[in-house]
């Protein structure tokens, strides 16, 4: 891999549920146009829309649970019964932020539920979950857009996430089709001769961090990514529950 470029998809119009992204990313085009070996970048906001992951805080009733969360949180109730409904447990909570196990595996800041680049009523607040089935969703997407082009397309689903003790987010891969979210390089060899043990790059993250840089956070509205010049493994694809660290092996929590 002596050369990587990341071509953002231009012209894809705001998503709505019901929307078919794959139709939308083949209508809106790439210049220069994907070839065989390519990978694409989809945001995680643009796949939840399209699937009708938006909820309306005024349909959701907070529980028991929720209130006492609320309140130590200094959250909206409503939100904290949405975090508890994605999670499979708190794992720290502190005035404005909950830690979470998403009930995918994820450890990160409020389950992924988010409120940006989502049309705000006065009246009426809606955030966002995270698709029900990430890999499924790549799946899907994978499926479709290879058809089209008529070779694989491996494809990512990703979204900014925080990490413990540093700053900032980062993009990651929450789903993922085509290919092997892990690069294992044991047995290898350094440029010493010496063999490699544990090497092994998490190459869906590292490619979803990339697209990040050109996707943007704010009003750029380019949530799709063509990666070119990656040598990702595509013959044993697994999903990007791969990535997730047996619990049994976790020396932090």
């Amino acid at each position: 891999m002596a050369k990587l470029s990341l071509v953002a998809v231009e012209g894809m119009p705001l998503i709505v549920s019901g929307d078919n992204v794959a139709a939308l990313i083949i209508a809106a085009g790439a210049q220069p146009p994907p070839g065989p070996g390519d990978v694409i970048v989809v945001a995680q906001k643009i796949v939840s829309k399209a699937e009708g992951q938006l909820v309306k805080l005024s349909d959701v009733t907070p529980s028991p649970a929720a209130l006492a969360l609320a309140s130590e949180a200094e959250k909206d109730p409503r939100l904290v019964e949405l975090i508890l409904s994605q999670s499979r447990q708190v794992i720290r909570v502190r005035p404005g932020v909950i830690i979470v196990e998403h009930k995918q595996g994820t450890i990160l800041a409020n389950a992924g539920i988010d409120t940006s680049n989502i049309y705000q009523a006065e009246d009426d607040a809606a955030v966002l979950l995270w698709p029900e089935d990430p890999d499924a969703s790549a799946q899907r997407l994978s499926t479709a857009l290879a058809a089209h082009f008529g070779f694989p397309i491996p494809v990512i689903i990703s979204d900014s996430i925080g990490r413990a003790w540093r700053l900032g987010t980062i993009g990651h891969a929450i789903g993922c089709a085509g290919l092997d979210p892990l690069w294992n390089q044991a047995g290898q060899q350094d440029l010493m001769g010496n063999t490699l043990r544990v090497t092994e790059p998490a190459t869906a993250d590292a490619l979803a961090a990339a697209a990040a840089l050109v996707q943007g956070e704010a009003n750029e509205g380019l949530p799709v990514v063509w990666i070119k010049g990656c040598s990702v493994k595509s013959h044993s694809p697994r999903p990007a529950t791969a990535l997730l660290r047996d619990p049994a092996m976790d020396m932090f929590r």
